[in-house]
């Protein structure tokens, strides 16, 4: 049995599909920023992760295939056969396993702030025993401290709050199953075989997944490209909008 995750639509209803991926401790709304100037092109689809938002808690364990899998299911359910994808850090997993195990599904793929092997993945099994034993404002802090350069978080203050109580607001069990779906994540060996067209979007400050980790993917991925945004940590999408914004609806419309 395939377990179910919640589904928005923006946008207009025949236009060409894409679907964002949220980030470990977030929801579909992290993607807030982007969606009003997708909305006017593409028919754009968000979803939470097991645990996070309106999705529920898996009774099963999560992984990023068994994540893919409800994607798929999802998307078949609102009678969607194609699509672009764009994921952030655990959405970019989840990502980079459709374009391999359904490449008849994706069009166009954009990676952001991920890695084919998350570094420190031992530490995510810590995180995930942390917040089970006593809940998320025990990694709260630093988690923040990843997301958003300091330069944000001073100037920022009510945004980086929002994203603080989306962060505290996520079920524990079901960030640390999604902890342990990151830590056990290992896509090096599907790299070559993703045929989509691909741009891997990279945090200039981001110290969880660093350009090395985007350059790995560029490198592995056939005929990927990487564009750097400056001033950014791990949610890159939400400290610099209209600079993702422009990378991500270029990559979609086709543009070299």
């Amino acid at each position: 049995m395939i377990e179910r995750l919640a589904f928005t639509q923006d946008g207009p209803s025949d236009g060409p599909v894409v679907v964002l991926s949220s980030s470990l401790g977030t929801t579909r709304d992290m993607w807030l920023p982007q969606v009003e100037g997708l909305a006017r092109h593409w028919r754009v689809v968000r979803f939470d992760h097991p645990g996070h938002g309106d999705s529920p808690r898996w009774d099963g364990p999560v992984r990023i295939e068994t994540i893919g899998a409800a994607v798929i299911e999802g998307l078949d359910r609102l009678g969607i056969e194609q699509w672009s994808f764009c994921g952030i850090s655990l959405g970019g997993a989840v990502g980079q396993w459709l374009a391999a195990h359904a490449p008849e599904r994706i069009e166009r793929l954009v990676l952001c702030s991920t890695a084919a092997r998350f570094p420190a993945h031992t530490a995510y099994l810590e995180r995930a025993a942390t917040v089970r034993a006593h809940g998320m404002g025990a990694v709260s802090a630093t988690v923040i401290e990843r997301w958003f350069t300091p330069e944000f978080r001073a100037k920022a203050a009510d945004v980086v709050g929002r994203y603080r109580s989306m962060l505290e607001a996520t079920a524990p069990e079901g960030y640390a199953a999604c902890c342990e779906a990151v830590a056990n994540f290992d896509g090096r060996n599907d790299l070559p075989s993703i045929a989509a067209s691909t741009l891997v979007i990279a945090g200039a400050q981001d110290p969880v997944t660093t350009i090395e980790h985007a350059q790995s993917l560029v490198d592995g991925i056939p005929h990927a490209r990487l564009a750097t945004i400056e001033g950014a940590a791990h949610l890159l999408n939400v400290e610099q909008p209209d600079a993702v914004e422009t990378a991500m609806v270029d990559h979609l419309r086709g543009a070299a």
